[in-house]
């Protein structure tokens, strides 16, 4: 076994749910989904697949048809992106490990903004990468960067620049200035940006911007303002895909789990340069060959009828966060900052330093299962993150309760 291996760190989150496993009082909002299935039509499309008896392998980069409709939805939403560029993957997590194994040598440096998802810390390590974190800083209860700091510390030794925004847990998300200036800086450099934007629909600012055209709009062209940024804006968060070129060396990640409700599913998908998808269709070969034919029918039909799933999604999960962000806010010793994407809220309890200990705690005294703040970075020690997720919005609110009786109990 590889000492890099033995010296991983196990999850801690899987460890605190651990601790309420087989307990059914037990409130849980520990892990990054919801309770909500898959919508009918979804499943109907991979039950029609499989009775057709679509059970054998596809092509390593994912059927055409799906790769057409990835780009389609892309193109909506960011300009035109064609379907040369798409790889499917089995996953998020599979597309992120994929391109890290297209980019990454042993010894290479790889920078990190944190606290970010552990995985993506995880798998430069198993690779024989060296971490350079760029940790974030709470302000009044909201994680926001300090780009000069980001900036000094790529450079062209940096191989890889890992920015997941919208972000897991603090909801963070980067502007797009930011975004521009990172860019502009990685050409620079030479750095690969490698875009974990898995959350970039799950936003939740009021509207676009004045003059721009909603999600849903009919297709545009690929328009460029005089700064190189994309000249419209969409209702997602801001996208490296909407400032960049096909040339850039950038890898976006993406993935059907959040927005359209398949977790379970396991399919993702990269938006690569042209130039190295086929090259990225032989790491797939050699790790799980292709995507299942079934998930990806349904992954179609998804796509064709986003407009009936997403923007429910969103208008749901923005009730939830409209719920259980305030009565947090109202307990006393709470820091926390309504996040303005993803499906956390990411808060600090004063007096509770150690949250591992605190999430176990929780769940053995108050049955609220939490996911701990050290889970994601060091500099997250003493915060807790909640999943909002919640197909019904009155769980959260039983949820405060039981949080509002455990502090009580601890005076």
């Amino acid at each position: 076994m590889r000492q890099v291996i033995r010296d991983l760190e196990e999850s801690k989150i899987r460890e605190v749910a651990n601790a309420g496993l087989g307990r059914s009082d037990v409130l849980a909002f520990w892990f990054g989904e919801g309770d909500e299935v898959t919508p009918d039509f979804i499943c109907q499309a991979a039950i029609d697949s499989l009775q057709k008896g679509e059970t054998f392998y596809s092509h390593n980069l994912g059927l055409p048809e799906l790769r057409a409709a990835i780009a389609l939805h892309l193109s909506r939403l960011h300009g035109t992106v064609a379907p040369d560029r798409i790889a499917v993957t089995s996953g998020g997590v599979n597309a992120l490990m994929i391109a890290m194994q297209a980019l990454l040598e042993a010894g290479d440096e790889v920078a990190i903004v944190t606290p970010v998802w552990p995985n993506l810390t995880a798998q430069p390590l198993i690779l024989g990468a060296r971490l350079k974190p760029i940790p974030l800083k709470p302000v009044a209860g909201a994680w926001t960067l300090d780009l000069e700091a980001l900036l000094v510390a790529v450079t062209p030794a940096t191989r890889v620049l890992i920015l997941n925004a919208p972000s897991n847990p603090t909801g963070w998300t980067l502007t797009r200035d930011e975004q521009q200036r990172i860019l502009d800086h990685c050409r620079q450099t030479g750095t690969w940006i490698l875009a974990d934007e898995v959350y970039s629909q799950l936003y939740y600012e009021a509207d676009p911007a004045p003059g721009r055209p909603k999600p849903g709009a009919p297709l545009r062209r690929e328009g460029r303002s005089p700064s190189g940024g994309a000249e419209f804006s969409n209702g997602c968060a801001p996208s490296f895909l909407d400032i960049t070129s096909s040339e850039d060396r950038l890898i976006v990640v993406h993935s059907f789990s959040k927005s359209f409700l398949m977790t379970g599913w396991r399919l993702g998908w990269l938006v690569l340069p042209a130039a190295i998808t086929h090259d990225v269709g032989k790491l797939i070969e050699f790790n799980t060959s292709c995507a299942s034919v079934f998930t990806q029918r349904a992954a179609v039909v998804a796509l064709q009828r986003a407009g009936e799933i997403t923007p429910r999604v969103v208008a749901h999960l923005k009730t939830c966060r409209d719920t259980l962000v305030p009565l947090l806010q109202a307990l006393p010793g709470v820091e926390l900052a309504s996040p303005a994407a993803g499906m956390y809220a990411f808060f600090r309890l004063a007096g509770f330093e150690d949250s591992l200990a605190t999430a176990k705690r929780l769940v053995r005294e108050a049955g609220l299962g939490l996911a701990p703040g050290e889970a994601f970075a060091p500099e997250a020690q003493g915060w807790l993150r909640w999943c909002f997720a919640s197909k019904d919005p009155q769980r959260l609110v039983l949820g405060v309760e039981r949080l509002r009786i455990w502090l009580t109990g601890q005076g």
